[in-house]
């Protein structure tokens, strides 16, 4: 018997597969290669008294659609979203919370998510506490009676840190609480947070999935039904959504991701050992390296260990002077793509974190951060040999 016309349609098959095979990737209409992209504000409604699929593109787009069932589907979630940013996805997420609510956070969190927590949302009365969740015990002293929320970052930007996720939902639900989780670091590829208990998870989509420092996007996939109805409201109460031509951009990038994610990886664990044999080199930071501290942790919870690499120079002059001396990777903001993004916290990602803070986090001014791109991991080496040595 052959298959119907909706299991062919049906995704199938393994990872790999289902990045290629997600449901949308052929048009019904003409049999079109890709999602067509559906460049309209509006829709016409043949019959009022009939609610149609589509009326208002902030409300809905067919284009924007697939990109949403597309990242659902990958991380074993129930509803996807796409917003104009990893951080208006997160403050979409953060919007779930009212006026008295206390959300529990990562310590050395992104610094934007930082910055969003501390100026914004402490204006609009939600309470912020930051702890180290590498140890469960901070986690739980920081609960209150009004906690309603635990956001994890895991490993966390830049240095690294591996929050174990299991042990933290488990908690978190014996409280009724919301848990959140920032996966851009790892993708969908390596690590698929909801399987272990999380209700919402997080992407800046700018970075490996979007993949060419070509689009600016972010994603939400909730765990359940509830949480998606809610989620859309404020998606479509604020406005906040992706536009159709980054949403098929996305869609394209992400076709190629395990490809990329296994190059980029195999360099950066390549890059890593270099880095921690070189005498001048005070720290490296990488949970495939064996002296990670959680290296066992991330490896029970995720399939790999990303490609980005952090390192401490010792001080901000030898980390700007590196700087100046790379030649492979931009020296900007942003991570994840097909060119190596070498960035300096104290001056880029994490700017909005006090000084005082930002060393207590250990994010120190000769941190740098290296994303491994696709170039040849011998020449990222030389060059990075080139610039410490002269």
């Amino acid at each position: 018997m052959s298959a119907s016309k909706d299991d062919k349609r049906k995704p199938h098959g393994k990872f790999a597969t289902k990045l290629i095979h997600f449901g949308a990737e052929i048009d019904e209409a003409t049999g079109a290669s890709s999602v067509p992209l559906y460049q309209a504000s509006t829709f016409h409604q043949a019959d009022l008294e009939v609610s149609p699929e589509y009326d208002y593109t902030r409300s809905g787009n067919p284009t924007r659609q697939a990109l949403e069932d597309y990242i659902a589907l990958l991380e074993g979630g129930h509803r996807g979203f796409a917003f104009s940013s990893g951080m208006a996805a997160i403050s979409s997420a953060l919007m779930l919370l009212s006026q008295g609510d206390h959300v529990i956070c990562t310590e050395d969190v992104y610094g934007g998510t930082y910055r969003l927590l501390t100026t914004i949302m402490n204006r609009m009365g939600v309470e912020s506490t930051f702890v180290d969740m590498t140890d469960i015990e901070q986690v739980k002293t920081a609960l209150r009676p009004n906690t309603k929320a635990v956001f994890m970052e895991t490993p966390s930007n830049p240095t690294l840190r591996i929050t174990d996720i299991g042990e933290i939902t488990a908690w978190a639900k014996e409280h009724d609480l919301l848990t959140m989780l920032d996966n851009t670091f790892m993708t969908p590829y390596h690590q698929r947070p909801i399987e272990l208990g999380v209700d919402i998870v997080l992407h800046s989509a700018t970075k490996f999935l979007g993949g060419h420092s070509d689009v600016l996007a972010g994603l939400a996939v909730t765990a359940d039904s509830s949480l998606g109805r809610r989620m859309k409201q404020i998606q479509n109460g604020m406005g906040n959504v992706l536009g159709i031509q980054d949403s098929w951009l996305l869609i394209r990038g992400m076709k190629t991701l395990k490809a990329r994610m296994e190059v980029s990886e195999k360099s950066a664990r390549r890059l890593a050992q270099w880095l921690s044999e070189q005498p001048d080199i005070d720290y490296v930071y990488y949970p495939g390296l064996p002296n990670h501290p959680r290296k066992e942790i991330h490896e029970k919870q995720s399939l790999g260990y990303g490609a980005v690499v952090s390192f401490d120079v010792g001080s901000g002059e030898k980390a700007k002077k590196l700087m100046s001396k790379v030649r492979i990777p931009l020296v900007a903001v942003s991570l994840g793509a097909v060119e190596s993004i070498l960035s300096y916290p104290a001056m880029m990602s994490h700017a909005a974190m006090p000084k005082e803070v930002r060393l207590q986090r250990g994010i120190t001014d000769g941190l740098v951060r290296y994303s491994v791109g696709l170039e040849d991991i011998e020449d990222i080496i030389e060059d990075l040999e080139q610039a410490l040595r002269s």
